[in-house]
């Protein structure tokens, strides 16, 4: 039985504009799908424009071309609290929120449901306490944020977007802060909430190894070639990797010589 798709683009541009009506292109005529129930990872080089294409997919840049669908709707005509019902993102950037306690920033999550006060009811706190329990970090609620070790903190902006009891979740380069267990452990967390509570999960990485064993889905960029999205095995298969990395990969998934 095919999974539905969540997000979907058909010839996509992305870029962004600049001075006096011009615009820079950054990829064109990309065609993709998000599935629920995967994990998805977005492969490139940095530069390669990965984070713009997520930016463009989650609403928070324009596309220059294309079009986008989310939930089978144009992407363009939902407001911004209907999307923040639907679209959680999780960026890569260090954050000013070690003020505030773990709890707190969980509960900014259930804004898109609360009322013009943003007061929070039972099922509130209720959604609340299952995110945090759900990432393994519900010891931590009365912790501040500025407290926890770089894994945890990661846990926590994940329960922030779980806490939106949104179906789909953007995360921009996830694990780039963390040690390697952390790492796996993050990937793993991923995972469960796409396989368990049936979320489309998308989010970009530079570490190719994980993603080859973690990952439904891979969506391979990079400056030159059109977006290539498969299997990890299918990919192996094909030699996408070598082409796009100049990289050799085993058939088990395990990188054996690094770049030519």
């Amino acid at each position: 039985m095919s999974k539905e798709i969540t997000i979907a683009a058909q010839n996509l541009s992305i870029g962004y504009p600049l001075t006096r009506g011009k615009r820079k292109v950054v990829h064109a005529s990309l065609d993709l799908r998000l599935h629920a129930g995967e994990v998805t990872c977005l492969l490139g080089l940095n530069g390669c424009g990965k984070s713009t294409l997520l930016k463009t997919l989650c609403g928070f840049q324009k596309p220059l071309g294309g079009e986008i669908l989310l939930k089978g709707r144009p992407l363009s005509s939902y407001s911004r609290g209907e999307l923040s019902t639907l679209v959680g993102v999780v960026l890569t950037e260090k954050t000013s929120a070690g003020g505030i306690s773990v709890y707190e920033l969980v509960s900014l999550g259930r804004y898109p449901h609360t009322d013009f006060f943003g007061q929070l009811k039972e099922k509130d706190h209720s959604v609340i306490a299952q995110s945090l329990d759900a990432v393994g970090i519900i010891d931590k609620a009365d912790r501040y944020i500025a407290e926890l070790s770089d894994g945890e903190r990661q846990k926590a902006f994940i329960a922030k977007a779980l806490a939106q009891e949104c179906p789909i979740i953007i995360l921009d380069e996830p694990t780039a802060f963390l040690d390697v267990s952390s790492k796996i452990e993050t990937m793993q967390l991923l995972g469960n909430l796409a396989h368990n509570q049936g979320k489309s999960i998308l989010l970009s990485t530079h570490d190719l190894d994980l993603a080859l064993r973690t990952s439904d889905l891979i969506w391979l960029l990079n400056s030159q070639d059109p977006l290539t999205c498969g299997s990890p095995q299918e990919l192996i298969a094909d030699g996408a990797f070598e082409r796009y990395f100049n990289l050799k990969i085993n058939p088990q998934g395990s990188i054996y010589s690094s770049l030519k």
